[in-house]
Formats: structure tokens, sequence, C-alpha cells
């Protein structure tokens, strides 16, 4: 069995070779671009441990990890021109640096590539690896939409939220491991529970990435505390304080809402902690962390088996608050 940093390093020397022609490069040159810029490669390495899970890593497992991770930056591109985001790691998106017609193109051509790669699995298994690819990337697309959607809405329910995150965030996380899963031989049962245990794992890190944002330590967390509030992005706090707060604290979270006073993010935080959307948050986020462990236990492997991924669960969990 490998760690995911085992397999990290064993996929970035994979995934390392040029994935696209010489020309034209206005077309894919800021594809190169693109990826260069990194990232954590999560998506990829679940396939490579879905598939560990169960049997030795097979051959089919890496292209099907290259189409994951292709079309995970796909979504960022896209993405980023959909948010008219300026940078991403950093360095200037796609769109910013090449317009937003090749970024575009560029995206699309990337996302035809990931299908070049799940064209090279065995034809035993290429039908069940194609499905539940189209399955996720259509969730994928769902949970996009509804995210703008929401934009335009001050009554998000909780739980139209959470269906948000599964489709936008999770169900790729939960898909790549099914895929591995598939390639490593599991039966059905099997690769359901591993597929629910990557589910609500995605769902628990978002809730917590949401805590972060507000009550992180900005040092470790990396990012400025309050962002969210400050674009008054909906996330678990806000809805929560919006749902259990009485219509004082409602009419105050609301007024805050409406304008960028200097004070914003310290009167919202004293808001979530009135409401209790800070304690409840936390609850929720160890509720869908526990069901993925669950999930997890019951898959029918040996548990020396499972460790990578535990370990891999609680790193994603436990950074600092």
């Amino acid at each position: 069995m490998h760690s995911f940093q085992e397999l990290s390093i064993a996929f970035a020397n994979y995934f390392g070779t040029d994935h696209f022609p010489q020309t034209p490069g206005s077309l894919y040159d800021p594809n190169r671009y693109f990826l260069q810029l990194g990232g954590k490669r999560i998506r990829p390495i679940l396939v490579l441990m879905g598939n560990e899970l169960f049997d030795d890593i097979k051959t089919d497992a890496w292209p099907v990890a290259n189409a994951i991770e292709l079309f995970h930056n796909f979504t960022l591109i896209h993405d980023d021109i959909m948010d008219a985001a300026p940078l991403r790691r950093g360095m200037p998106t796609v769109h910013e640096k090449y317009g937003t017609h090749t970024a575009l193109l560029a995206g699309d051509v990337m996302l035809v590539k990931a299908y070049e790669y799940l064209n090279q699995v065995d034809k035993e298994i290429a039908s069940r690896i194609i499905k539940w690819f189209n399955t996720t990337a259509t969730q994928v697309c769902e949970g996009q939409q509804l995210d703008m959607d929401f934009e335009k809405r001050d009554d998000v329910a909780l739980e139209e939220y959470i269906h948000m995150i599964a489709l936008k965030t999770s169900v790729l996380l939960a898909g790549a491991l099914r895929m591995g899963a598939i390639i490593g031989g599991a039966g059905k049962r099997n690769a359901d529970h591993l597929y629910e245990f990557g589910k609500n794992l995605g769902i628990a890190f978002q809730i917590q990435d949401d805590y972060l944002d507000a009550f992180g330590d900005p040092e470790k967390f990396g990012k400025q505390v309050g962002g969210d509030i400050i674009s008054n992005k909906k996330t678990f706090l806000l809805i929560n304080a919006l749902s259990n707060g009485n219509s004082e604290q409602v009419s105050a979270i609301k007024s805050l809402l409406e304008k960028q006073a200097p004070d914003k993010v310290e009167k919202m935080l004293g808001l979530y902690r009135q409401t209790g959307a800070d304690t409840l948050t936390r609850n929720l986020q160890k509720e869908f962390f526990d069901k993925a462990m669950f999930h997890l236990e019951e898959i029918a492997v040996v548990s020396s088996r499972k460790k990578p991924l535990m370990e891999l669960a609680e790193f994603l969990i436990a950074r600092d608050y």
C-alpha cells in the first residue's frame, strides 16, 4: 500500500508529460500555462487510492487519473470565466492572460483530451468507467449552475446548499474513488460505500473550509479571514445564522449584506456566534465526517488496506481552526 504522498510523487511524474500538440500554440499554450500552476492533484490520486484499496494499481488507473485531473482543470478554467476571477493560485487566470474566447476553447479542448485518455482503458471496464465519468461531469455542471442560481436568492435552505456542494465539489472526489474501485475489481456494495465515503468527506471538507474562512488563523489557513463575508458568499455559517437567528439578528445580518462597512467582518462574526451558527457548522462538519468514516469502515477489505484513505481523511479535516 502507498501513502497519499508517495502516490502524489508518482502521479506528478506521470502527469508531467505534455498532453497537447505544439500547434496552434495560441490554443494549446494556455492549457500548458494553466497546468503548470500546479495544485494538490487530490482527485486523480483518489483514482489510484480507490484502485489500490482492492488490488495492486492497474495500468488503467493512470489514464483515468489523467482524465480526472484534466476534467477538473477544464472546470476551473470555465469557473474562472464565470466568476470573472483575475487570479488562480496567485497567477493570472487563462481568460485574463489570453482572452475569454481563447480560454473557452482551451477549456473545451482540455475536456476532449480527457476523453482521449478514457479511450485507453481496457474494453472490459471502459463502458462502466465512461458512464461514471459522464454522470460525474454532468453533476458538476448541475452544481455550478445551482451555485450561480443561489447567488440571486436570499432564501437558500441548508438542505439545498448541501445538495449544491455535493454536486459541485464532492461528486468528483467520490467519482474518482469509484472509478478506481472499478479498475481494482470491487463489487457494487464496496464501490457504493467508497463513493459515499468520498461524497461525505467532500461535504465535510467544504463545511470546514467555510468555517476556517471566517474563524481560521490566516497564517495557517493561507487566506484572508472573512473573505466570504466581504463578498457576501453564501456559506454554511451564513445559512445557519439566517435560519436560526431571531428577527433582530436576521435583520442585522441582512443589513450587513447590503453594505461594505469597515467593521463588517467583525460584526458578522459576532452574529455568527450569537446565533450559534459557529457551533452548528462545526457539528455539521463532524456529522458528515462521521458518515464518511462509517462508509469506509463498511468496505469489506482488511483494515490495513484502508489506512491510507483514513490518514488522508484525517489530514484533510485536521487543519487548525
